[in-house]
């Protein structure tokens, strides 16, 4: 039983530091638009500009058409 003492304030204290992140992680715009951000990876993924295999390019200048790619679509929107 003595060890509800120490039980019941750490664990109010544990939610309130839960509840603390959360707080921080709102007011941080952690939440923001999340269907956006995954919705910018399926585009990424379906429209990659230099994926498409041309036999006349070299498997350098293929790899380099298809990181510029890429980084193209790395750039996060601004919030």
């Amino acid at each position: 039983m003595d060890i509800l003492y120490l039980l019941v304030p750490m664990s109010v204290f544990a939610m309130l530091g839960i509840l603390g992140v959360f707080a921080w992680a709102l007011r941080a715009g952690q939440f923001d638009e999340i269907d956006v951000v995954g919705e910018q990876i399926l585009a990424a993924s379906d429209a990659m500009p230099g994926a498409a295999f041309d036999p006349d390019q070299g498997p350098a200048e293929q790899a380099t058409e298809e990181s510029a790619g890429t980084a193209r679509h790395r750039h996060r929107s601004p919030s």
